[in-house]
């Protein structure tokens, strides 16, 4: 984007051709300013917008306001056998939200302890990190995608300094069914976004205890010498601030002698995971 003085300059030149008042021009100069200095592209409106990205408005309103007919819905099978339900966007969709992504949400830095979604960071390296530690804890997040709520999303568009009607707009585009629909460009960073101030939460607590801590997507993996049942009650109280909780079913503590495996990973080849550990889990929670 052209430097903002230029910007200023060209905004108001064309503003005055068009014979609009002083008032208006600053008005909108100060609105465009605030979003200019935090790296985001200036969307004044929904018009605005609707040129940028190259669609109707028209069809950015129906998208607005009935976004589920603009998603294809069919099931994949997981490792487990189970099926997983994904909802791809039709390609104009599709294409709005690429512009979204590129343009607006990978400005926004997101965690160092968040190893999903970013690019040259991958699996290996989320696993190396945990390799050797005493204890290793693998928990996951319950229906992560689809418990984001909009108004997460909401927050973040209106951080920026768009307006509070743009900023709705383009949170119904990116969100389906009060959640982030897996299958769309822009649901996985959008997640990384909304869990930012978590995992400083999170990281600033493991640095005290000790832990070493990363999450890839809804998966947290926790290590080093801890008393699991600490760090669960922790991860409850904060996850409920965001209106998420844990899936204890696929909670997994795994010792240093155990076969460790971080979001499908091997980290060491001994013996398999004690169950025994995993059940004891439960029964210390309630004390």
């Amino acid at each position: 984007m052209m430097e903002w003085n230029e910007y200023k300059d060209r905004f108001t030149k064309k503003a005055e051709q068009s014979g609009y008042k002083e008032s208006y021009i600053e008005k909108n100069l100060a609105y465009a300013e605030v979003i200019v200095k935090k790296g985001y592209p200036i969307i004044y409106d929904v018009v605005h917008l609707s040129k940028l990205v190259g669609v109707s408005y028209e069809y950015i309103f129906k998208v607005s306001n009935a976004s589920k007919y603009f998603y294809r819905r069919f099931e994949i099978k997981k490792k487990n056998g189970k099926k997983r339900t994904i909802h791809e966007p039709l390609p104009l969709l599709k294409s709005v939200q690429m512009w979204i992504l590129r343009n607006i949400l990978e400005k926004k830095e997101v965690s160092i302890y968040a190893k999903a979604y970013k690019k040259e960071v991958s699996l290996k390296e989320n696993v190396r990190f945990h390799r050797g530690q005493k204890i290793v804890m693998k928990l996951d997040v319950l229906d992560f995608f689809s418990s984001i709520e909009p108004r997460f999303v909401d927050n973040f568009f209106r951080s920026i300094g768009y307006s509070k009607n743009l900023s709705r707009v383009l949170t119904n585009i990116c969100v389906l069914n009060h959640g982030l629909p897996q299958g769309a460009p822009t649901s996985p960073y959008l997640s990384n976004i909304v869990m930012y101030n978590l995992d400083r939460k999170i990281s600033s607590y493991c640095r005290v205890e000790k832990i070493r801590y990363t999450r890839y997507a809804d998966d947290m993996t926790f290590s080093g010498d801890f008393k699991p049942a600490k760090i669960i009650h922790f991860l409850k109280k904060e996850l409920s601030k965001l209106n998420l909780e844990l899936n204890y079913k696929k909670t997994k503590i795994l010792r240093q002698n155990d076969r460790q495996n971080v979001t499908g990973v091997v980290v060491n080849q001994k013996i398999q995971i004690d169950r025994t550990t995993r059940n004891n889990l439960r029964l210390e929670m309630y004390f």
